[in-house]
């Protein structure tokens, strides 16, 4: 399949799939499944042709308009790969946790509409496309949480557009300098030329970026947009939209910028701190438990903007572990968290209570997903922290060992959470509530639980990834 098809095939097909499944929308979650099964595939695929020692794999050019300068040029690295690969299995598992989904024609078309535009932010090197497919993704995003969100659904949906549309703004502005200063559109050609004004450039990509993160001060679009969304499309919101964001921070400052980037190094891990105990602390006073999963989320994304402003191969690894980390520790907390609010018709932790007893399949998965969260060892999340502490004292001294407390803040929300949602006296909603589930759902859920293990135990495919995309820094 040529690469652009995978980007564009999607609107088509989008479209057929919609029209043609409205008298049995059933089949939509099926031609959806294989889709996302075949984009898999196609990454998998491409992560075995990438080379050994780094460097980009050309997959083509595409509607070029040269008195602009302006094609489609696709390229992926190691880091690509990392973020396709990750997309795809998430959009599988989102498939499998919405399999009872209402509206099923329209919802699963809307999903594979996304998958077109979130491919294209990975595969292009060309700034102008970039920011393009950036923008298209917020569109099939805007109806899945404004249509098949809970009660403030549209507010939530308009506030996460227009929010992260204004930030893209800025991030549009510095690519446009970018062309004005150096006559290219193209990330590659970039790196040669020289800027008049990388000062200005760097602060304005880094706005756009933060927002999507999101780090403090601009993350309050993120809870609104977690609380009203469905639960599997927040995984697609923590799991992938976030990721962007650090994508972009490493591919537009840390790569095509290093030198500026490490003037403004320090800026980054005050902002990085901040997010992680800000966030923190608001999800240990959080009773609403889909609120407390969204600050937690954000907690960690702070945490990987405190790798990257290391400027390091050690602290870039660390980022990447801790980026595919969240999207598979998180992911199964929401989704669980939106569960229990389906059958207890309650957000709020203190009004649930005995869970275990009704429900003990979801609740193990729950406290996995958590202990991971709070980083113990043998799963991701304690990989992904410790690594970022490693790699953050090597670079800013001892004092920035005092993210371990992050751990600890982490453990105050997630075993509280735990207390009085899942063990302790059962309340009268859990009681009376049915908590059975699917079998697609129960396979989805293990999947993560396997996933959050497996890398736990062995981490070195994805920092075999990372060497890949980050031995160039290993000398800086």
């Amino acid at each position: 399949m040529v690469a652009v098809d995978i980007i564009f095939a999607p609107i088509l097909l989008s479209a057929l799939v919609y029209f043609l499944t409205r008298g049995a929308q059933h089949i939509t979650k099926y031609i959806a499944l294989g889709w996302f099964v075949v984009l898999f595939i196609i990454a998998l695929n491409w992560y075995h042709m990438l080379p050994e020692d780094g460097g980009f794999i050309f997959l083509g050019n595409y509607l070029s308009v040269p008195q602009f300068g302006f094609e489609l040029t696709l390229q992926i690295d190691a880091l690509s790969v990392a973020m396709l690969l990750l997309t795809a299995a998430l959009l599988i598992l989102v498939v499998l946790t919405s399999w009872n989904e209402k509206k099923q024609a329209a919802y699963f078309s809307l999903l594979i509409l996304f998958s077109g535009p979130i491919f294209g932010v990975f595969m292009t090197t060309n700034v102008l496309w970039f920011f393009m497919f950036w923008e298209l993704t917020l569109v099939p995003m805007l109806f899945l949480v404004g249509i098949w969100g809970a009660e403030n659904r549209v507010y939530a949906a308009i506030k996460f557009f227009i929010y992260t549309h204004v930030f893209a703004m800025f991030m549009f502005v510095g690519f446009y300098l970018l062309y004005k200063q150096t006559g290219y559109w193209d990330l590659t050609l970039i790196k040669e030329a020289t800027l008049a004004t990388p000062a200005l450039i760097w602060w304005l990509m880094f706005l756009g970026f933060a927002a999507k993160l999101p780090v403090f001060p601009f993350h309050t679009w993120l809870p609104d947009a977690h609380v009203q969304a469905p639960s599997s499309i927040s995984v697609l919101l923590a799991g992938v939209l976030l990721k962007m964001g650090a994508y972009g921070l490493i591919r537009f400052t840390v790569e095509l910028m290093p030198i500026t980037t490490l003037m403004f190094a320090k800026w980054m891990l005050v902002f990085g701190l901040i997010t992680t105990f800000y966030a923190g602390f608001l999800a240990i006073y959080e009773r609403h438990i889909k609120k407390m999963v969204a600050y937690s989320s954000i907690s960690h994304m702070g945490l990987v903007v405190v790798a990257i402003s290391t400027m390091t191969y050690e602290g870039l690894s660390a980022a990447l572990f801790e980026m595919i980390g969240h999207a598979l520790v998180i992911s199964p907390l929401f989704l669980i968290a939106g569960w229990l609010h389906h059958k207890t018709h309650t957000w709020y932790m203190d009004e649930m209570g005995g869970i275990m007893k009704k429900a003990p399949y979801a609740s193990a998965i729950f406290i996995l997903a958590g202990m991971a969260a709070l980083g113990l060892p043998g799963t991701m999340g304690f990989v992904g922290e410790l690594t970022i502490i490693i790699s953050a004292v090597k670079s800013w001294g001892w004092w920035i060992a005092v993210i371990a407390f992050a751990g600890l803040i982490s453990a105050g929300y997630i075993i509280w959470a735990v207390r009085r949602a899942i063990h302790g006296p059962m309340s009268p909603l859990v009681e009376k509530a049915d908590f059975s589930m699917s079998l697609a759902e129960k396979l989805a859920l293990a999947i993560y639980a396997v996933l959050i293990v497996y890398f736990g135990i062995n981490p070195q495919p994805i920092f075999d990834l990372a060497n890949k995309a980050f031995s160039f820094l290993g000398g800086m």
